[in-house]
């Protein structure tokens, strides 16, 4: 904590949004961050030179529930949108595979079991099996089916399955490019995709004696454990999320108490 303190404006800190600082739901469109959670981001951000949210949602959703945070990165569909002066700015590599994207959007509405829910990402579609976990295997091998026909990339998550362009870049290398700068970070996550980025910070410790990464894992039964094996620290739910950054907020001399 200490080092984080002493190097604060050139210190970052990063986060997934569900399962990290929001719950996760069966209605994706639901969810919002847990209480607390947006007055410790946005007094952390007064703090230390770069916060930021990094996830698989869409940036526009991202901007709806971190509204007048200017201090606060947005980075949305794993690095291909980024909300720049409160607009979505989509890579052009990735918005070219829209209309796969639609076509396999409303392939998965029609041949996949009702049980499933298809959310359509514009850029990627997501296939919940959550509530019918049996679903699995289906969802698993009719999504295989479809990223080999289309040319798409897999992105397996908790309960869920990911179809998106196949253009580089993922959380790691999203994290990778956005510490350039910095000598501390800290990443906040709970899912297969988050060990991405986990494995960027302990790389660029490996390069750089310098920098200091701190790898945060809020465990859960599906996919938590395995990345809390790979974490300096866990915490057991995103509720416990913002109780952790006040004591992050409480080691800098002054600092305001959003609670």
């Amino acid at each position: 904590m200490s080092a984080t303190v002493s190097e604060c404006t050139k210190s970052g800190f990063f986060f997934d949004f569900d399962g990290t600082i929001a719950p996760i739901m069966r209605d994706p469109s639901a969810v919002r961050p847990v209480p607390g959670a947006l007055e410790r981001l946005r007094l952390l951000a007064t703090l230390v030179g770069r916060v930021a949210i990094v996830s698989a949602r869409p940036a526009a959703f991202l901007r709806d529930r971190f509204p007048a945070m200017p201090r606060l990165s947005l980075f949305g569909l794993y690095g291909m949108q980024t909300v720049v002066d409160g607009r979505v700015r989509t890579e052009a590599e990735a918005g070219a595979w829209a209309p796969v994207i639609a076509r396999v959007t409303a392939d998965a509405a029609r041949e996949l079991p009702g049980e499933v829910l298809v959310e359509d990402k514009a850029l990627m579609v997501a296939l919940h099996y959550r509530s019918s976990p049996s679903l699995r295997g289906a969802v698993e091998r009719w999504a295989s089916a479809k990223a080999a026909e289309l040319g798409l990339r897999e992105q397996y998550g908790r309960m869920v399955v990911e179809l998106r362009p196949p253009v580089e870049g993922d959380k790691g290398t999203l994290v990778e490019r956005e510490t350039e700068a910095l000598t501390r970070a800290w990443y906040f996550g709970d899912d297969l995709s988050d060990g991405r980025a986990f494995e960027a910070l302990r790389g660029r410790e490996e390069r750089d004696p310098a920098f200091l990464g701190v790898r945060v894992a809020v465990a859960n039964g599906e996919t938590g454990d395995e990345l809390a094996r790979r974490a300096d620290f866990t915490i057991d739910a995103p509720e416990h999320t913002p109780h952790l950054l006040d004591h992050v907020i409480r080691a800098f001399p002054a600092a305001p108490y959003a609670g």
